[in-house]
């Protein structure tokens, strides 16, 4: 299960995301970034609550980056752990802006 709550005021966008990342809940946060992205200059993902995350997960952070690259920012905080060994692993650790 994935709760996604987003806040959006002049251009900034922060979705704070709590549960799991997976196969069954990215199409969610796809289907929401999808929706706000276009009036976005800054998107931040709190990740405070965000407990795990699959390659399901990784692709729509890879999709949401590239566009985002083209028209501002992303930035991820709040990362724990077991999340940040997984960003480490794969290498998006190099890729994703971790504050």
């Amino acid at each position: 299960m994935l709760n996604i709550e987003n806040k959006m005021e002049n251009g900034k966008g922060v979705f704070t995301l709590e549960g799991r990342l997976d196969t069954t809940t990215a199409p969610e946060l796809e289907k929401a970034l999808r929706e706000k992205m276009p009036e976005l200059t800054e998107l931040t993902l709190d990740f405070a609550k965000l407990d795990y995350i699959s390659s399901a997960g990784l692709r729509v952070l890879l999709s949401a980056q590239k566009i985002m690259n083209k028209q501002g920012s992303m930035t991820l905080t709040n990362v724990n752990e077991t999340v940040m060994e997984i960003f480490e692993v794969t290498g998006f650790s190099d890729i994703l802006t971790i504050a």
